[in-house]
């Protein structure tokens, strides 16, 4: 206890000193400026129920994706329109969005993908944890598109289990065994080299034995995109995976996925992004914002940028909003605010996570009015030390600056700030909290290392002012 004061004491004897104030007002005028940059989708009035193509519900031991992907093909070809998944429960294999197409699922339908690992190889152009690859296709995958969207009230299941992908990751606690096919077995590790190394993408062929699960959805290199309403299940691996998008809109989504790896949303090198109105419940981040690990990341030099994120609600996670660790494209302008967070089993609020193996800039974060029931670790946690066994180049020290909150209140957490810096205090810079309360913090305060310009205003943990 004395030693998490001291170090606070100190720090804060200089940041205080040197701090500016923060004008969160003026800050979040240029998150209007933003969102008024993000385009919206728009569609003709034509309807194309998947039904029409042949497809039939309650057939599992007969995927009709073909039939949907055939709805799809059409309704763009023929200049756009919704295509529909009707009532009741339809088995699909693999699904491919194509350009000025709503790909929307009806209040009462379900949509339950295939585990039949063999329907989603050869495999697609993607990037799995961050480094360039052709993986097994996604569940559903989009390359290239514009005006895309998937809409409406029902359920996408990517019937992930520890019968089915997640054993795959190599953890007897999701269901792994001896002999099993799992990423723990050198598929993810031989990926890693391939990056390290700066292999040709083309020569990064992953195949079923690597076990590298697939995203529920990812969109690569798409513009104008609009996920809203739907109910998305039991991905295999991350949920939603938008990669060098731009303009995109997520909204009124219910995620729920406890599988390993199973973050809710995560922006990779994407630009004017949107994520509202939304309950994330996961087994890893609720949201988090990448750019590329670590050569990769540095080649294409791809910051995400320009991120809205409002009125949401985290439950369980590893984080609520959180910034890496593949971020070695840096990240710039993210805008929280008016979230509810509340779980025992959510890590933190804010979390920022990043090595000397990514390298880049991370910046300009504001967080305002959030609310929080209880969290595990910390409120706030900057960690520049991430994954310190990862076998890489360590010569490429981040930077993360710039990091705000205001009007943050949490009613049980084991420390309100936590940052984990480098041996010195270059690379962290800039940190404030203030107007916000901590109440039942069981290490009574905050632990900072490897930090400087670290502020508080009208901070209090269990009641007591920081000064």
């Amino acid at each position: 206890m004395k030693r998490v004061l001291g170090v606070l004491s100190l720090l804060l004897s200089v940041a205080m000193a040197s701090a500016n104030p923060i004008d969160f007002d003026k800050a979040f005028k240029e998150s209007t400026k933003i969102e008024k940059q993000i385009k919206k989708t728009s569609f003709p009035k034509r309807k194309y129920l998947i039904t029409d193509f042949g497809a039939k519900p309650n057939t599992p031991d007969n995927p009709c994706h073909e039939e949907i992907n055939q709805a799809i093909i059409t309704c763009s070809l023929n200049g756009g329109g919704t295509v529909v998944i009707p009532r009741g429960t339809f088995y699909t294999g693999p699904i491919t969005l194509k350009s000025h197409v709503n790909f929307h699922v009806e209040e009462g339908a379900v949509l339950k993908f295939s585990t039949d690992q063999s329907l989603y190889f050869p495999g697609v152009i993607t990037r799995w944890e961050g480094l360039d690859c052709y993986n097994a296709r996604p569940l559903i995958y989009a390359y290239g598109e514009t005006n895309i969207a998937i809409t409406g009230k029902g359920t996408i299941d990517g019937q992930g289990s520890n019968e089915t992908w997640w054993p795959m990751c190599g953890a007897p606690r999701y269901g792994w065994k001896e002999g099993m096919v799992a990423q723990r077995n050198g598929g993810r590790e031989r990926l890693l080299m391939y990056g390290e190394t700066s292999t040709p993408i083309y020569k990064r062929v992953m195949k079923p034995e690597d076990g590298l699960r697939p995203q529920l959805i990812n969109l690569y290199s798409c513009n104008t995109v609009l996920i809203e309403d739907v109910t998305l299940l039991n991905s295999p691996f991350w949920v939603i995976h938008p990669l060098f998008c731009e303009s995109l809109i997520v909204r009124g989504v219910k995620v729920f996925n406890r599988g390993p790896n199973g973050d809710g949303c995560d922006p990779e090198s994407c630009k004017n992004v949107l994520i509202e109105n939304c309950t994330f419940d996961t087994g890893d981040d609720c949201i988090a914002i990448k750019s590329g690990r670590n050569a990769d990341g540095r080649k294409w030099n791809v910051p995400s940028e320009n991120i809205i994120v409002r009125n949401c609600f985290m439950k369980k996670g590893h984080g609520g909003v959180v910034i890496g660790s593949e971020i070695s494209g840096g990240y710039r302008n993210l805008y929280v605010e008016n979230c509810k967070m509340d779980s025992p089993d959510l890590d933190r609020v804010i979390r920022i996570k990043t090595s000397s193996c990514r390298g880049g800039i991370i910046e300009n974060v504001f967080v305002r009015n959030v609310t929080v029931g209880q969290c595990r670790e910390a409120v706030l946690r900057i960690n520049l030390q991430y994954e310190n066994k990862e076998n890489c180049d360590r010569s490429f020290p981040p930077i993360v600056r710039n990091v705000h909150l205001k009007n943050v209140t949490c009613e049980k957490s084991k420390l309100g700030v936590l940052i984990i810096g480098l041996d010195d205090d270059e690379h962290v810079s800039n940190i404030s909290v203030e107007d916000s309360h901590f109440n039942n913090v069981s290490k009574d305060g905050n632990d900072i290392k490897g930090a400087k310009d670290v502020s508080f205003k009208n901070l209090y943990i269990n009641g007591n002012l920081v000064k």
